[in-house]
């Protein structure tokens, strides 16, 4: 394939390469893996997310940066790649909870709202004239408040391809983070030993994180809420390394 041929395929949003690839495909999840990571964990108790928000400049205000997001009340979802793409797909998902309360007046359950942002994803990537989102989410919560409901926890691909998980990362470092989650998921976590594990597992891909840049939410049948950075500090400084000091005098 000469090069022209080449970038007559990087162009195509919607071509495929004679090797069954989309370049704009894999481009885009390029994007998810240069973001600040993001991480659910799913428990017996419910689901948590967490994130890392990465400022430009110590001016900038961390708050304003958003990478989890409050879609319903029993409803979350966790961020990584561009995050104007990434806003767009929350409104959507925010506009669906509410279409689906008001037309059949209960809750949208969390399989349901992924299938439903994946079509729309993987519609860019059919479509002439657009491009695929630079971005991908973590979808997670409950089916109401019905305490027998199952937690569930699902990710969204460039693609448009969904998967259920019970512990997964996404943006940068997902490998190690992939790996610490693999290692200290178990079937009997409480809440508690998720928001630990959560944290823990933001500081395997960057282990100089604080609490005022580490986000964590967590979703059951109380709704969704917030953890409050006292919770994130303690777990930080209980786990961040410890900087050795040899002085001898």
């Amino acid at each position: 394939m000469n090069r022209n041929d080449q970038q007559a395929y990087d162009r195509g949003t919607s071509l495929f390469s004679p090797d069954g690839r989309i370049y704009q495909v894999e481009y885009a999840r390029e994007a998810v893996n240069r973001g600040a990571p993001s991480l659910g964990v799913r428990t017996n108790d419910g689901v948590v997310l967490a994130a890392q928000r990465r400022t430009s400049s110590p001016l900038m205000e961390g708050d304003s940066i958003e990478k989890l997001h409050k879609l319903d009340d029993y409803l979350g979802a966790a961020s990584a790649g561009h995050v104007a793409d990434a806003r767009r797909l929350i409104d959507g998902a925010r506009t669906a909870a509410q279409r689906n309360r008001l037309r059949y007046g209960e809750p949208l359950g969390v399989e349901t709202l992924t299938k439903d942002l994946s079509d729309e994803i993987q519609e860019t990537t059919q479509v002439g004239g657009t491009r695929p989102f630079g971005a991908a989410l973590l979808v997670a919560g409950l089916d109401g408040d019905d305490p027998d409901a199952d937690p569930r926890l699902f990710q969204t691909d460039p693609s448009g391809a969904p998967q259920e998980w019970r512990a997964v990362a996404i943006g940068s470092g997902r490998d190690d983070i992939q790996e610490f989650l693999e290692d200290n998921w178990t079937d009997d976590l409480t809440l508690d030993d998720g928001v630990s594990i959560a944290i823990r597992g933001l500081l395997e891909s960057e282990a100089e994180l604080d609490a005022d840049s580490i986000s964590v939410a967590t979703i059951t049948t109380e709704g969704y809420e917030v953890v409050s950075e006292d919770e994130i500090d303690a777990v930080v400084d209980e786990h961040a390394p410890e900087d050795s000091d040899d002085d001898d005098e």
